[in-house]
């Protein structure tokens, strides 16, 4: 049986917030350390960026998350970059399978995958508590708006 989910106060709460900086502390301490020096300009880079930003975005789209905008721009900027991350780590196994270890790429690749899912469902179910806000709040208007006219 399913506990009951608890009230989101902070973007500590959110599931994909705890995954997405989990993975980030995994990547940037057993993938990054492992690569060539010769990629420490290149995917060294590309990945310890696009992973750190991954749970950051998150945490700041939270803050923002009464602006449909705000929240939105923040949540894709996420999703981009964790689809970013899943290329990386694609790289990395693939071109230095003898620096990295495979299987946990693997399972990182598998981790930023459902963050990438998590992310796209968030947005979705927020855009639609927006609009069912959107609509109860223009009904409530045009109630208002009813009464002022009637008197």
């Amino acid at each position: 049986m399913n506990s009951p989910k608890k009230p989101i106060r902070s973007f500590y709460d959110l599931d994909v917030y705890r995954n997405a900086y989990r993975a980030s502390i995994t990547v940037l301490t057993k993938i990054i350390p492992k690569l060539p020096k010769e990629e420490r300009f290149d995917l060294t880079n590309q990945l310890r960026r696009s992973a750190k930003a991954v749970p950051r975005l998150i945490a700041e789209g939270h803050s923002k998350r009464h602006q449909k905008k705000g929240f939105q721009k923040y949540i894709d900027d996420a999703l981009a970059e964790s689809n970013e991350t899943i290329v990386s780590l694609n790289q990395a196994r693939d071109l230095y399978s003898n620096y990295v270890d495979v299987k946990l790429c693997d399972e990182l690749i598998d981790t930023y995958d459902k963050t990438s899912r998590q992310l796209y469902n968030l947005a979705l179910a927020w855009d639609k508590f927006n609009k069912r806000n959107r609509k109860t709040t223009n009904d409530s208007s045009y109630a208002t708006e009813q009464q002022k006219t009637n008197n």
